[in-house]
């Protein structure tokens, strides 16, 4: 499995990066797939240095705040006004139960039929897997304030060298401050790419939001994770300070997550 970081600044893009969004490949021995997890703010320009739009086999939304999820809206246009169309049949979309409608009011449309001829639509459920292709996709709710927020862990099973299957395992936190869901999606995760927005003795006062470089290392710890791929960094927030503080935490390799940087899994 290959991971591309197409947009990983908090919150909204900074000078260096979109805000969320990751393009996840894989192999199940007969094509290539790709899927997208958010799609925030600036991230639809951004992709296309890494795929054509008509590749793209589904996206996979972990909340509905802007900078993961806005750039459906236009994606929406790609898809619909390309000249000679489409030509592919809709794109399947997991989120939040709100997600078609909010979409298509953010773009000014009438919610029926809103968005639901360029996308098809799907509600998450807590817990229960999606599988599409070589990818399974489990959501886990997880501590951030809007309805619904969750992390997604991906697991893939692809052809080794030898042709036997591998399966790896891939958890994205979305937008979450410490909690066991959290915990649970992460669980023996070979890469474990967390959000770590906040700063130890600058945001202590505020709860219930965002994780901190430390509470990254310490929930990648307690999962039993193998790597922590630190991401969702703001503009204002020291990505040499978030680091510093996950690895006392965490004995595993710590990084931060750089736009269109490819690892893999």
């Amino acid at each position: 499995m290959k991971l591309t970081i197409v947009g990983c600044t908090g919150s909204f893009p900074g000078p260096g990066s979109p805000a969320s969004c990751y393009l996840l490949t894989a192999q199940d021995g007969e094509r290539q797939w790709k899927i997208v997890m958010d799609l925030g703010s600036g991230a639809l320009g951004a992709i296309q240095r890494y795929t054509d739009l008509e590749d793209i086999d589904a996206i996979f939304l972990t909340h509905l705040h802007p900078d993961h999820c806005m750039d459906l809206c236009g994606l929406h246009v790609a898809v619909r006004w390309k000249p000679g169309g489409w030509g592919r049949d809709r794109i399947p979309v997991w989120g939040p139960a709100a997600t078609a409608d909010r979409m298509a009011t953010a773009y000014g449309l009438e919610l029926d039929p809103g968005m639901h001829e360029e996308f098809d639509f799907s509600n998450w459920s807590e817990r229960q897997s999606v599988q599409l292709g070589p990818f399974t996709v489990t959501p886990y709710a997880v501590n951030h304030p809007v309805e619904e927020a969750y992390a997604l862990r991906v697991e893939v099973t692809e052809p080794g060298k030898d042709g036997s299957p591998v399966t790896r395992i891939l958890t994205y936190s979305g937008d979450t401050d410490s909690c066991q869901g959290l915990e649970d999606a992460a669980r023996n995760a070979d890469l474990f790419l967390c959000e770590a927005a906040f700063e130890e003795g600058r945001d202590d006062d505020i709860k219930d939001v965002h994780l901190t470089g430390k509470r990254a290392g310490q929930a990648a710890k307690a999962a039993g994770a193998r790597r922590l791929l630190l991401t969702h960094i703001p503009v204002w927030t020291s990505q040499t300070k978030v680091m510093a503080e996950a690895r006392p935490e965490f004995a595993g390799d710590v990084a931060v997550a750089v736009a269109g940087v490819h690892y893999t899994v």
